[in-house]
């Protein structure tokens, strides 16, 4: 390390801290670390961070006096109430300009409470959303960071450095005030339980409906992934359906227990899109399948009385409903069915992002933020660059799908996915994230809904009220005479 004091600071070395750290450092930053167990900084200095440049710190005042004014101090802690615990110790250490960076799943809401309570004192909060996973953290994650801009622009420069590179430049950039940095992450999470349960349906029917082996489904997403449903998500798919268990000899995933886990990130995006009036249907499908799938007593106990249809004994007539009996085609109907219902789920998370920042006045933008998804990050797909386009011909495009090149893109490959969802569903297999996707798609296509219907029946039995298509004004109407009896008790 030079003898000047460097400016960056890093508390938590679980193995997103451990390898972001290590990421600053490989890119000619020098930083100190500190663990709240000790123990854990001691290996870390003595094992991965060996001639690193990289300091251990065993007090929180001891890493606040080891760096230069400003100081830019990382958190990577768990989100919620551990946050707030570090920064209670942490704050009074510090000086007026100084940096704290929350680089953890915090929920926004938290991180504009804290950024609030810094600013009384003096000290500027950044909530910054990581993807990537560890090997993000380690060689490149997408980040996006939010809050103080002149914080981030004196952060600029290293997060520049360690950020992922793609092919449209270093997948950082300044999203906006407050929370906002951590609510991009958090509706990018909600993609991806979305993206993931899809994913997961499409490989159910490829198992269960045309009876395919994983090694067999692994060889067509190997396909797939050089193609228009390139993404890293489809090359992980690959990965896992190829891998094989070394003690029986059978692909590992069919040894894997049924039962899917979450971190609340989806919940929040639900939350969230119901809060500000701005549906994600599939994601709310996609967290909703988790929730059921961990219920797994109920669903074996289910499966004894709750009767589907009869499963097929010939996958050839699986094959004939995708593809009129023609294998190729079936798995090219699966194929539109998959890009379809995944663009309609990001044009979900993307009209949930417009709608925040309206309501939150972000100002955020929403093709920059598809552009630093392109690399790093869990949801990196090749369509982001249709996405990056249609927002950048169009800033205030109202919804994805009403793009012209992204409209004709889902009108043909709408087919196969209408396709798809008939076969899950005649083989009893639920799909319930691929369904609403095409129900949003539908939905939105619709010039008139039923939906007068609904509020026809809310002016009968409360007198809502509701407007006409032929007049303007607000009407109520009493639909039947007061003495006669409505059957209510």
């Amino acid at each position: 390390m030079s003898e000047q004091k460097p400016h960056v600071g890093l508390i938590g070395l679980a193995v997103m801290g451990e390898n972001l750290a290590l990421n600053i450092a490989r890119n000619g930053y020098p930083l100190v670390v500190y663990n709240r167990t000790t123990t854990r900084t001691e290996e870390f200095m003595a094992e991965r961070a060996e001639g690193t440049g990289i300091t251990g710190a065993t007090t929180l005042p001891e890493l606040v006096a080891a760096l230069e004014r400003p100081r830019q101090i990382i958190l990577m802690v768990k989100a919620g109430l551990p946050v707030d615990a570090v920064l209670a110790e942490l704050v009074p250490l510090l000086d007026p300009d100084d940096i704290v960076i929350d680089g953890g799943n915090s929920y926004f809401r938290d991180t504009e409470r804290r950024a609030k309570a810094l600013a009384e004192q003096n000290v500027r909060f950044v909530g910054m959303g990581v993807s990537g996973g560890e090997l993000g953290a380690l060689w490149g994650p997408s980040l996006m960071p939010g809050g103080s801009r002149g914080a981030y622009d004196l952060l600029e420069p290293m997060l520049v450095a360690i950020a992922a590179k793609s092919d449209y430049g270093p997948c950082v950039s300044y999203i906006g005030p407050g929370g906002s940095g951590h609510y991009v992450k958090m509706v990018h999470n909600g993609i991806e339980y979305g993206d993931m349960q899809l994913i997961a349906e499409t490989y159910d029917v490829m198992r269960s409906a045309l009876g395919m082996p994983a090694g067999d489904i692994a060889a067509v997403f190997r396909e797939w992934n050089s193609g228009k449903l390139a993404s890293y998500l489809i090359e992980v798919t690959t990965d896992v359906l190829l891998y094989v268990d070394q003690e029986t000899g059978q692909p590992l995933v069919d040894l894997i227990l049924d039962a899917a886990e979450q971190k609340g990130t989806g919940r929040w995006t639900i939350e969230s899109s119901l809060e500000l009036g701005s549906p994600v249907p599939t994601i709310d499908a996609a967290v909703t399948a988790r929730i059921l799938s961990a219920q797994r007593p109920l669903r074996i106990q289910a499966s004894k009385v709750l009767l589907g249809p009869p499963a097929a004994s010939d996958p050839g007539i699986a094959a004939k409903l995708l593809g009129n009996g023609d294998g190729e085609r079936a798995i090219a109907a699966l194929e539109d069915a998959l890009y379809f219902a995944k663009v309609s789920s990001y044009a979900q998370g993307m009209a949930l992002l417009s709608a925040a920042s309206a309501a939150y006045e972000w100002s955020l933008d929403l093709s920059e933020i598809a552009r630093i998804w392109t690399g790093g990050c869990i949801i990196r797909a090749a369509f982001l660059g249709d996405i990056m386009r249609a927002y950048r011909e169009n800033p205030r495009l109202e919804n994805l799908l009403l793009d012209p090149e992204i409209a004709r893109l889902s009108g043909a490959s709408v087919g196969g996915a209408r396709r798809a969802n008939i076969t899950a569903r005649s083989w009893g297999i639920p799909a319930p994230a691929s369904s609403s996707a095409l129900d949003y798609f539908d939905t939105l296509r619709h010039e008139a809904l039923p939906a007068n219907l609904i509020q026809a029946q809310r002016d009968y039995f409360g007198a809502h009220t509701y407007h006409r298509r032929d007049r303007e004004g607000i009407f109520h109407t009493v639909w039947q005479e007061e003495h006669q009896p409505t059957g209510l008790t």
